[in-house]
């Protein structure tokens, strides 16, 4: 994250160098501030000459590219730290300007190796793909914080289209037709092949694969000239023989097939092999003998269509849309939104407003044209591709097919209205692609544009970027809102919460002295209880005693003084032949029964309670008379 290295072999070299410290390691590869490197002799600034680029040219029909190194040469030998190289692929129309200086130069630097080597103003020069905010001419690529591998390009609004006697000619030879007589060596058969000019020698060798079970690794050639260097080459510029061009074709020495093998492999002609992913180009350039190739027609030689006809599901459509727009033009295309259209709105128009973003939507036709220049060369760059991955949700459709071009007609009427169903319905076959640029309103869906296939890529990033302007102003309006109403829901879902903590508290207090009440209530009634039954056996145990002697009784008599811990006597006679519970039985009904209390003597202290109350008083010497006292057990 702090150096930019993106190889994690690289990374873990320097940690292993520098004893696996992560501070060393970073030290040694990112400069210090303002360019200035320590040495032995003290504080030097460096400076280097600035090198121009190289360049060299691939054909005609395929992105040139170019180098643009800037070296700088140190003022001393000896340094400790070298300065942070940064690597930059520059795109502009059909080339490719790659670019390495230190960070610590500026955005302006970058320009001026770009006019050397693009022969364009500075001035003239829109440099785009940064993923920061404003950028000028001024701003020093350090302080960008950028990575060590970095994309961008280049508009140039205010020229016009390159326009040349070259480049008409190589228009025109894109759009003639070339009739390859092909000659398969090993059964000595000749196939008349019709391909456009723009078709490349790579899928001659696919279609060639198809006719003859030779797979293209295996294939050798005669009579490709020598300037055909490179399979992606167009036939337009690879040097062939116009209108017709002789080859041959056979296979690489492998194990020894016989004629009869090879004839029985191309025999049955109208099973095409997809077994290298790839089909044919349009059957409109594909021609055998005047469409008939042994009885069988070229329409049996046709490439798979961009989608099924009549799907029942769009999702499983757009995964062979975009299988088959894959195997046609490379892995570098926009990432299609595999789903029903409903689906994508949802997707880019119904979510945060921050996270929002235009909806495109791409409709292929393979019958114009347009159609391969426009996806090749347009729709494949990598500045188009970037920028819709970052802004629009892209959705697309194949109106190749009458039935899928009124399915789609109908969902158009149904989501944007039968004004714009109609412009699209009005469309003529050589005026497709079609390119719609869609924004998501509060209550509607509006088309903010509708490309054309008979553009520029320049002019095509341009009306992109026309499109996000006007969505960008519209989407901070929405987050405006949003915020607002966020917030308003917020004090809102605030106050709620407050008044709900504020009923659940009351709720609590009132349960609380309602569990309170109930439980002072519920402990009234068993101290009433209790009481009521301690008096009920009061009452019983008094009612039960025997009467008190009278003091002239004959019979021996024994009187008792109690000492309650209130502090209070209470004195009664018993007969001396009583047992011992008597006493604690009348003990009992003046409210002390010996469970709760004891009844201690004087002299000697005893416990009385402790003694057998099947005794008599004058067995446990409680006679003539004896003073005792309660006491509580603990």
């Amino acid at each position: 994250a702090c150096t930019g290295i993106e190889n994690i072999d690289e990374a873990i070299t320097l940690l292993e160098q520098n004893n696996w410290d992560l501070v060393a390691a970073i030290n040694g590869v990112i400069p210090q501030e303002n360019g200035i490197l320590q040495s032995e002799y003290g504080v030097e600034t460096l400076h280097g000459p600035a090198y121009g680029p190289t360049s060299h040219s691939a054909a005609a029909s395929a992105p040139s590219s170019s180098s643009a190194f800037r070296h700088v040469v140190p003022s001393r030998q000896i340094v400790e730290r070298q300065p942070r190289m940064l690597d930059f692929r520059v795109e502009y129309r059909d080339r490719n300007v790659d670019v390495v200086l230190e960070d610590s130069s500026t955005v302006g630097d970058i320009k001026h190796i770009l006019e050397n080597e693009l022969q364009i103003p500075a001035s003239k020069m829109l440099l785009k793909g940064w993923k920061t905010g404003d950028v000028d001419d001024s701003t020093v690529l350090k302080s960008l914080h950028l990575p060590k591998n970095n994309s961008l390009y280049v508009l140039t609004p205010d020229l016009p289209p390159p326009s040349s006697s070259h480049s008409g000619a190589l228009q025109e030879s894109l759009n003639q037709n070339f009739m390859l007589i092909v000659t398969h060596r090993e059964v000595q058969r000749e196939y008349n092949l019709n391909f456009s000019g723009s078709s490349t020698i790579q899928e001659v060798k696919r279609n060639v694969y198809d006719l003859t079970s030779i797979p293209v690794r295996h294939q050798l050639w005669e009579g490709w000239p020598s300037s055909a260097t490179d399979d992606s080459m167009t036939l337009a510029v690879s040097g062939l023989t116009f209108p017709c061009h002789r080859l041959t074709v056979g296979r690489r020495s492998s194990p020894v097939q016989t004629r009869e093998q090879s004839e029985e492999q191309c025999t049955d002609v109208h099973m095409v092999s997809d077994s290298d992913g790839d089909d044919f180009e349009d059957a409109t350039e594909f021609g055998v003998d005047d469409g008939e190739m042994f009885g069988v027609a070229s329409s049996a030689l046709r490439k798979s269509p961009m989608m099924p006809e009549n799907a029942e599901n769009e999702g499983d459509a757009l995964l062979q849309f975009t299988a088959e727009f894959s195997s046609r033009y490379g892995d570098c295309h926009p990432v299609y939104f595999i789903g029903s259209l409903e689906a994508a709105f949802q997707e880019a128009f119904y979510g945060k407003a921050r996270d929002r973003k235009l909806l495109a939507i791409y409709l292929h036709h393979d019958e114009s044209v347009l159609t391969n220049v426009f996806c090749s060369q347009m729709l494949c760059a990598e500045s188009i591709v970037s920028y819709l991955s970052q802004n629009f949700i892209t959705w697309a459709w194949d109106m190749t097919k009458e039935a899928n071009r009124a399915r789609f007609l109908t969902m158009c009427t149904r989501h944007f209205g039968s004004v714009v169903a109609q412009t699209i319905r009005t469309q003529k076959t050589d005026q497709f692609p079609l390119f719609l640029i869609i924004m998501g309103k509060r209550s509607s869906n509006e088309v903010l544009n509708v490309i054309q296939g008979n553009t520029t890529v320049d002019e095509l990033m341009m009306r992109l970027m026309a499109a996000m302007e006007i969505f960008s102003a519209q989407q901070q309006e929405d987050i405006k809102d949003e915020d607002e109403r966020e917030a308003r829901e917020n004090v809102k879902r605030e106050q709620d919460e407050a008044y709900r903590i504020s009923l659940e508290a009351d709720r609590a207090k009132r349960e609380a002295q309602e569990r309170e009440m109930a439980e002072q209530f519920r402990l009234e009634q068993i101290r009433k209880e209790q009481e009521e039954e301690r008096e009920a056996i009061r009452l019983s145990l008094e009612q039960s005693l025997p009467p008190e002697p009278k003091e002239e009784s004959t019979e021996s008599v024994s009187k008792l003084r109690i000492r309650t811990p209130s502090g209070e006597f209470f004195e009664r006679r018993f007969l001396a032949s009583s047992k011992l519970q008597v006493v604690f039985d009348f003990v009992a009904s003046k409210g002390y029964p010996w469970e709760e209390y004891k009844l201690l003597g004087t002299f000697p202290r005893r416990d009385v309670t402790q003694l057998d109350p099947n005794k008599s008083l004058l067995e446990v010497k409680l006679y003539p008379q004896e003073t005792l006292f309660l006491e509580a057990k603990e």
